[in-house]
């Protein structure tokens, strides 16, 4: 099935937006479309462009660290209509906050790393690396 009129088969989706064919099911049964997939007579699923993106959207958001449970809970509120857009924006929100949170310690952990890497860079070039944090040592070097 082609991505004409007759719409987008799960296949199609699956390679689409990188999600299995199982994946897709499972967003299905969770609730986490904005509509019910239609079948074709068939029975196939049959899926539009803009499934699609709001799949992108969901997959950003997981990505991101968002539980299943919140994207649903989104996916519920842009269901049903409009009139609930400031607690969309509530849910957003928080969720921006908890990944501006984990950024932050992920440099706070990637300054840590960095230093040690420019540490055993100038151990390396200094040939003084011999010993750095030597397992079974107890005179070992601790800056390594």
């Amino acid at each position: 099935m082609g991505a004409d009129v007759r719409g987008l088969s799960i296949g199609e989706v699956a390679e689409a937006t990188g999600l299995s064919v199982h994946a897709l099911r499972f967003f299905e049964r969770e609730g986490l479309f904005l509509r019910e997939i239609p079948r074709s007579a068939g029975g196939q699923r049959i899926y539009a462009q803009a499934d699609v993106d709001w799949l992108e959207l969901c997959g950003r958001l997981r990505a991101s660290g968002m539980p299943i449970a919140t994207v649903r809970k989104f996916a519920e509120l842009v269901r049903s209509g409009p009139g609930n857009e400031p607690e969309r924006l509530a849910l957003l929100q928080e969720h921006e906050r908890s990944v501006r949170a984990r950024i932050d310690e992920l440099n706070v952990s990637l300054d840590v790393i960095h230093a040690k890497v420019v540490t055993y860079e100038r151990h390396v070039r200094e040939g003084t690396a011999v010993g750095l944090w030597s397992p079974g040592s107890a005179t070992a070097s601790r800056s390594g």
